[in-house]
């Protein structure tokens, strides 16, 4: 499964399992694309401007084709494609008008493969909570179709929510903590779900319904303050958590 977001950063970043916003409940296949996000469970792990992947690595280059940079004159987002008129990534990433970044490796580098959209609308979840991050998705409508290729491809969404243990890969670019990783490549990192249980015990009180966990407990590997993408692993679509 793809996480697809940016996670909210912490003091414990690398040390404490990551709160993620579900994209697995859905009602209804034919829904609009604002019903189906808002009750798809994204697996959102957004990202912020000082973003974090700790233990992860240079993910192969464009192998993670739904992954798109959010852009304002720099980088502060990322987020998923879903469709070729459509993006999720976290309500707290919103602002009124983004620059859609598609095809990237190297953000830094222009690599021949970029499509460079504008947004014609950006919705959040309407009912966001920037207190506790509860509801943390946003869509953002592209002013015009992108371009699906062997760089730019959107991920599967969700039939149902993934059990405890499976392994999902976050991408998403950042600073890393590491010396020899380039901050500018996209970076991915491999990360089970937690239970229910062991995500409560991490953080008593702060999980609603809306969320799940994925992390280590024992820490040491994270992406903090990334909003970047989330998905199952090993099957068939590799679809969103």
């Amino acid at each position: 499964m793809r996480i697809a977001g940016e996670q909210g950063g912490s003091p414990d970043c690398g040390y404490k399992p990551r709160i993620l916003v579900k994209s697995c409940h859905r009602h209804d296949h034919t829904a609009t694309m604002r019903s189906l996000v808002f009750v798809l469970l994204i697996g959102a792990a957004f990202a912020t401007e000082d973003d974090k992947i700790v233990g992860g690595y240079e993910c192969e280059p464009y192998s993670q084709a739904h992954q798109v940079s959010l852009n304002s004159g720099y980088h502060f987002c990322g987020g998923s494609l879903v469709n070729e008129n459509w993006v999720v990534s976290a309500a707290h990433c919103y602002k009124s008008r983004v620059e859609v970044r598609m095809g990237e490796h190297n953000i830094k580098v222009t690599e021949g493969s970029e499509q460079f959209i504008s947004s014609s609308r950006v919705i959040r979840h309407p009912n966001y909570s920037s207190y506790n991050i509860n509801n943390d998705v946003m869509l953002i409508k592209l002013s015009k179709p992108a371009t699906l290729n062997q760089y730019v491809q959107p991920v599967a969404l969700p039939s149902a929510c993934a059990p405890a243990g499976t392994m999902c890969k976050v991408s998403g670019w950042g600073n890393t903590m590491s010396s020899t990783a380039d901050k500018n490549k996209l970076q991915c990192l491999d990360l089970p779900i937690l239970s229910e249980r062991d995500c409560e015990n991490a953080y008593p009180g702060m999980i609603t319904q809306a969320m799940f966990c994925a992390g280590y407990l024992e820490g040491g590997k994270d992406s903090c303050q990334v909003r970047e993408s989330l998905f199952r692993q090993n099957t068939a679509n590799n679809d969103l958590v």
